[in-house]
């Protein structure tokens, strides 16, 4: 298994993890790392052939599963549909991606229009992140704004 989770010690024996777009309940047996991939053996799968079936699918854990983040931190999900609004009250779009630049992250918000704005994940930017509201507030600098 690749695995993409920034908290890879949550990958224990006997947690459940939901596997491929019917997110099938499969309790974790035993896993071992193998150089940057994890080997692992799920209740039910075991034969190779059969292990076979889970080849290319995603495998996810449920919210309660995941660790919580510190203050001022968002797992992309949560941040994905929020409404952004500008300082002065103006609604620019929604967040309808996250880009992983290595500096920081870029949240591509889409417009009512359709046009695409692109605003860097820091705090000069990002004001205020309310997840109860839905809303995403930022500081608009020129040229963050398409013509």
């Amino acid at each position: 298994m690749d695995v993409l989770t920034d908290f890879p010690e949550r990958l224990h024996r006997g947690i459940t993890l939901y596997v491929g777009p019917e997110h099938q309940p499969l309790r974790l047996r035993s896993h071992r790392w193998h150089t940057a991939a994890l080997l692992v053996a799920f209740e039910g799968y075991d034969t190779p052939e059969r292990a076979g079936e889970l080849r290319n699918q995603l495998a996810y854990v449920t919210t309660a599963d995941r660790p919580p983040l510190p203050e001022g931190e968002y797992y992309h999900h949560q941040l994905i549909g929020l409404k952004v609004i500008s300082e002065q009250g103006e609604v620019l779009g929604k967040v309808t991606e996250i880009l992983a630049t290595g500096a920081n992250d870029v949240y591509v918000v889409r417009a009512e229009i359709g046009a695409e704005i692109l605003i860097p994940a820091v705090d000069e930017f990002v004001r205020a992140v309310d997840l109860e509201r839905g809303e995403l507030r930022v500081h608009l600098a020129p040229g963050l704004l398409p013509e």
